[in-house]
């Protein structure tokens, strides 16, 4: 592999067992193509899931027969050498990083990352789906620019694994994990001491555990209730991701908010800025509030206006099921604990959940309460931005829906976490070793379109061929886990190294629409067993084990494979971890994804298989949809797409035009396309495709400019606007509390109205007329609101030009319309000092 080091020779020392253990309790080798590769040396018979354990490989092998193998073989003794070096290089605290050059006065920032699930490694199974892999890309991001970033979420000691019985359903077999076999040690203070906290739960209080993962130069930190003074029903509060029974959900996730804030409180860690992903983690504002509340002496008002700015929320999810509902009752028993640590009434503190809290029985959503208390909000792509400003656009009721408050960072992947060693190589010799740690430079990225084509399709023909043995040998390990006789478990050969193959990696839910392909089954077929050019689709993913039409989804598939007697040639691999996730991003040719739009948030499947060779073949969703907007017309096609843009009411027209427009994109054009070969068989017109979408979707896809617009659009403002609000015991947040307290006192009497308009040659005039009732010019910005049937309505603000007790003039100078019709309203906000330039919900008056 090519070495990512310039300048001078290092100097190395010789490896040891201790040190490998060192690199091995880091989970920076989870994206170290060359640390890997030592794991698998020192033990040439583990499997690629073991090699998911390295600590454990280690501690299996001894420090005997380790340190033996180094001193037999020179080679290997090298490779350990620069591996331990690499890795103590990247530890240094002096050690340049785009954060550390580019940001340099933000050293201080500490950034507090909290989700539900982290998907780093089959060795810490705390994971479920995207918003697991996102996590933890971010965690690897922020490690490679040098973000001072520090991730909180639960330990789940609790695993399932997925099996399918003879009829193809699923089932689920469930494992306990110890805390001693993952790569994590207890997290302790300055003491030494094994840190534990307190989180209030009903009637007690429940013991929590904390334990810390390494991630690259950061950590994360994780919670766990199995603690033996816990009653026994609150040791078992943490064992399941996304636990079915509704009141342990709520229980976890006030573990993780509140008991979260107070872990990294325990170890002496004041974060700056609280990113929360989803609301299970919105609790954790409650408790930033309550430490502020007490250090201050402030009200809850007033530590929430210094609190907010310093929290970002992020939606990952725009289908209503993927958000948690709480009975009211419920929201109340497990609340009126904090409710008195605030000094608020119980309902209080419920409605700030609840998206109508004056309708009886309305649901405690912890998103509405994160949507309600954050400073910032955001969806995870362009489109799931604005879907997601259309989803919550009732808690900014007469806002236009553009001016809703919740912007978007499109997710990302870590890059080098899910290339090949061969894709590697081949991005180092085309881009430069400077990918690894560059974010978003569309300039360097460029370069991939002088890739050699014959190198590359070289490279991805051996990823292929790797992904079709590796679903052999699942296949394998499957029959002989349902004792198949040995003969048939040696007979197994599915798939071939040549043909075109398409991956499929999802949760099996509904909106996924992962049998949209057999909504024509004798064509798919016929395409499948083409002679010439035949077709095989490898898929992998796990229903919700309390999810029972995902499960008849999967056994659709199974049943279509055996019915049309295809099961060589459509696979599933069983039992979904991040070692099949990237044996198929890197072995697929085809990256088929299917959502009904625009329900997928944004989707990063796509993106670790385009970073292999891979060719997208979507429906217009999620990041897809960016990706097609902003594509050169004129340059290859950087993929295939299903359907189009529009959206549809009738959910059954839009399943029929996308299933046939599937098949045909894929007869027609993706199987035309990849089968098109030169004299020596290297299909040139497919891998212009495929060095197009590299070289122009790879800043999109990389988690580095993820995280870097996270830090410079969110974290460094958020943290500056807080240290204001908070300097001076508060001074700043208690005048804005007070500020926004009058005027929600004295908004419903405030009256705006157009008073006049007057046209001249090149400009009109609007004069408006605001009855301010007790509040100065000085809190309130005037607009005009114009539609003038051009484009978007657009606001201008107006300037006071006379004020006479408690009415104020005020106007606005506008360029005509050309139609001269342009309708003009006038609008009144809370000035930016009391708002940070944000819309607030009931804030808002219009003219009539």
């Amino acid at each position: 592999m090519a070495d990512e080091t310039s300048g001078a020779a290092r100097t190395t020392s010789a490896a040891t067992y201790e040190s490998l253990l060192d690199v091995a309790l880091n989970l920076r080798w989870t994206w170290k193509v060359d640390t890997r590769g030592l794991f698998a040396k020192l033990d040439p018979t583990a499997s690629p899931g073991a090699l998911e354990w390295p600590h454990q490989l280690l501690l299996g092998l001894g420090r005997t027969r380790v340190n033996a193998l180094l001193a037999a073989d020179p080679a290997l003794a090298d490779l350990a050498a620069r591996v331990i070096e690499d890795f103590r290089s990247y530890q240094r605290a002096s050690a340049p990083t785009w954060f550390s050059t580019t940001h340099r006065e933000h050293r201080d920032l500490v950034v507090a990352y909290f989700a539900a699930e982290f998907s780093l490694t089959d060795s810490l199974p705390i994971f479920a789906g995207g918003l697991g892999t996102v996590a933890a890309e971010h965690l690897k991001a922020a490690s490679a620019l040098g973000v001072p970033l520090v991730g909180v979420g639960l330990l789940y000691r609790g695993t399932s694994h997925q099996w399918l019985d003879r009829d193809g359903r699923q089932h689920e077999a469930w494992d306990m994990m110890s805390p001693e076999k993952m790569p994590i040690e207890l997290a302790r203070d300055a003491k030494g001491r094994a840190v534990q906290v307190a989180v209030n739960l009903p009637g007690r209080d429940v013991q929590v555990a904390v334990y810390r993962a390494r991630v690259g130069r950061n950590q994360l930190f994780l919670l766990d209730s199995a603690v033996a003074t816990n009653a026994e029903a609150d040791r078992s509060l943490t064992t399941r991701l996304y636990d079915s029974d509704v009141e342990t959900r709520l229980a976890q996730e006030l573990i993780l908010g509140v008991g979260g804030v107070r872990a990294l409180a325990a170890l002496a860690i004041e974060p700056d800025v609280v990113h929360l992903n989803e609301g299970h983690c919105a609790f954790a504002l409650i408790e930033r509030a309550r430490r502020l509340m007490a250090a201050e002496s402030l009200s809850l008002d007033e530590a929430l206006a210094a609190v907010r700015p310093g929290v970002l929320f992020t939606t990952h999810t725009p289908v209503a099921a993927g958000h948690d509902y709480f009975a009211p009752d419920l929201a109340r028993r497990y609340l009126d604990p904090y409710a008195t640590q605030l000094g608020v009434a119980t309902d209080s503190l419920v409605a700030l959940g609840q998206v109508d809290p004056g309708r009886p029985g309305d649901s405690f959503c912890p998103t509405v309460f994160a949507m309600r208390l954050a400073g910032h909000r955001n969806g995870v792509s362009r489109l799931h931005g604005r879907v997601t400003r259309d989803q919550w656009r009732a808690l900014w009721p007469r806002l236009p829906i553009d001016e809703v408050p919740i912007g978007h960072v499109t997710n990302g992947v870590h890059l080098e976490s899910w290339t090949t060693e061969l894709f590697s190589d081949l991005l180092t010799t085309s881009v430069g070793p400077q990918w690894r740690t560059t974010p978003g430079d569309p300039v360097m990225w460029s370069a991939l379109r002088d890739a050699d084509d014959a190198e590359l399709w070289r490279v991805k023909n051996d990823a292929r061929a790797h992904l079709v043995e590796f679903a052999r040998r699942r296949a394998r390990k499957d029959l002989a886990r349902r004792n198949a006789p040995s003969e048939r478990v040696a007979a197994v050969s599915v798939l071939h190294p040549d043909r075109l193959t398409i991956g499929f990696v999802g949760r099996f839910v509904t909106y996924k629409r992962p049998t949209l392909l057999l909504r024509d089954p004798e064509r798919l077929a016929r395409l499948l067993r083409d002679p010439e050019r035949p077709v095989q689709i490898v898929f992998a993913g796990k229903a919700h084990p309390s999810d029972e039409s995902g499960k008849q989804l999967l056994q659709d598939m199974i049943e279509f494979a055996a019915r049309y007697d295809v099961a060589d040639r459509v696979v599933f691999i069983v039992d979904f971890d991040t070692t099949v996730d990237r044996a198929l991003a890197q072995g697929a040719d085809v990256w088929l994804n299917t959502p009904r739009r625009p329900l997928e948030a944004c989707g990063v499947g796509g993106m670790k298989a385009g970073m292999n060779g891979s060719l997208n073949f979507s429906t217009v969703d999620g990041w897809w949809d960016e990706a097609t907007r902003d594509a050169d017309p004129d340059a290859p096609p950087i993929g295939f797409t299903i359907g189009t843009d529009v959206d549809y009411a009738d959910e059954a027209a839009q399943d029929d035009a996308d299933a046939a427009s599937l098949l045909d994109v894929l007869e027609h054009e993706i199987i035309a396309r990849f089968y098109d070969r030169d004299e020596r068989g290297v299909p040139r017109a497919w891998l212009a495709s495929v060095k197009q979408a590299m070289s122009t979707l790879a800043p999109t896809w990389d988690s580095l400019r993820m995280t870097r617009d996270y830090t410079e659009t969110y974290y460094l403002p958020g943290q500056g606007r807080a240290q204001q609000l908070r300097a001076g015991g508060a001074r700043a947040a208690r005048n804005r509390a007070a500020g926004l307290a009058r005027m929600r006192e004295t908004w419903p009497t405030l009256g705006v109205e157009v008073a006049s308009r007057s046209f001249g040659s090149d400009e009109e005039l609007v004069e408006i007329d605001v009855a301010l009732d007790g509040l100065a010019p000085s809190d309130l910005r005037v607009q005009a609101w114009v539609d003038d049937g051009l484009g978007a309505p657009f606001a201008v603000e107006a300037t006071l030009v006379d004020r006479d007790g408690p009415n104020a003039r005020y106007r606005v100078r506008l360029r005509p319309a050309p139609s001269g019709d342009a309708i003009v309203v006038a609008r009144v906000l809370p000035a930016s000092m009391h708002t940070d330039g944000e819309a607030l919900p009931g804030l808002i008056a219009w003219s009539s």
